[in-house]
């Protein structure tokens, strides 16, 4: 769990600091990217802080509640709420650029980044209610503070807002690209036109990876929440679940940096850069 989280830290630090320093990666759709990499960095610091907490505990063999522990879940909730939909603002972006080409203040860096600040304040407001509620509670056999796993509204309604809303949207917006670039190939319509809806489309399929790889890790907690509604579950429920969006977070971040085709070229000039200047200086 550390060494996952740690590397998408790491990883996701690397790549805002090459597309901060970068002015090739000073564009709109990099500064969706660097958004992501943000909310990436504030969710594993997150999953980082609670993994360090429970093998603290575990090593101590002691239950306590620090704390700081209702506040370690609550951060949970909202970072992996705020890095989901900073997918589901890429896709949005794509879509605009496609289904409305002339709509120029939609798809300017002010309008996104409205839209930016509208996720990060959604996304830290919504699991504000558990904090006075008292919803999250200390789990003795996991050692770690969260929802209790039962058919209740607050769980439910953690789903919705993490998970389903910004998932469906992106796979409704996906599809209706989909069906939009197939309506533009029938009609007669110039080449740089449709090439440019079907490199969008690419980037847009490239982001419904990225989710389907959160969702196939998180499919354990999936199976998990589900068995809750029914019967008792795992004893260490949250310990297995955990370790896979651990995981997931890590694996996603490879799979970024893999599809953004700026932050690789930089990256790789950077490094074959610095290769060839060590080069000459030993020769």
């Amino acid at each position: 769990m550390v060494i996952c989280t740690s590397l998408a830290i790491i990883l996701s630090i690397l790549f805002l600091f090459i597309i901060i320093l970068d002015k090739t990666c000073h564009t709109v759709p990099m500064m969706m990217t660097a958004n992501t990499c943000l909310s990436a960095i504030v969710a594993g610091c997150s999953l980082l802080s609670i993994s360090m907490f429970t093998l603290e505990n575990d090593v101590k063999q002691i239950p306590y509640e620090d704390s700081f522990c209702i506040l370690r879940g609550y951060f949970s909730y909202a970072s992996c709420a705020l890095f989901d939909y900073s997918f589901l603002l890429q896709s949005i972006y794509r879509y605009i650029t496609v289904v409305y080409p002339f709509r120029l203040f939609w798809q300017s860096a002010k309008f996104q980044a409205l839209l930016i600040c509208s996720t990060w304040i959604f996304s830290f407001v919504f699991p504000a209610a558990y904090m006075f509620t008292n919803s999250v509670i200390y789990n003795v056999d996991n050692q770690i503070c969260q929802l209790p796993l039962r058919f209740a509204f607050p769980i439910i309604y953690a789903a919705c807002c993490i998970y389903i809303i910004p998932v469906s949207l992106i796979m409704l917006i996906y599809l209706k690209l989909v069906r939009y670039v197939k309506q533009m190939s029938k009609r007669v319509t110039p080449i740089n036109v449709l090439a440019r809806a079907e490199k969008e489309l690419r980037m847009v399929q490239r982001t419904v990876i990225l989710v389907t790889i959160l969702l196939a890790l998180g499919i354990p907690y999936t199976i998990i929440l589900i068995m809750s509604f029914f019967t008792n579950p795992p004893k260490y429920r949250f310990r297995i679940a955990f370790i896979f969006i651990d995981v997931s977070l890590a694996f996603v971040m490879i799979t970024l940096f893999k599809f953004t085709d700026p932050l690789r070229t930089s990256l790789m000039r950077r490094v074959n850069g610095r290769t060839n200047t060590v080069v000459a200086t030993m020769t």
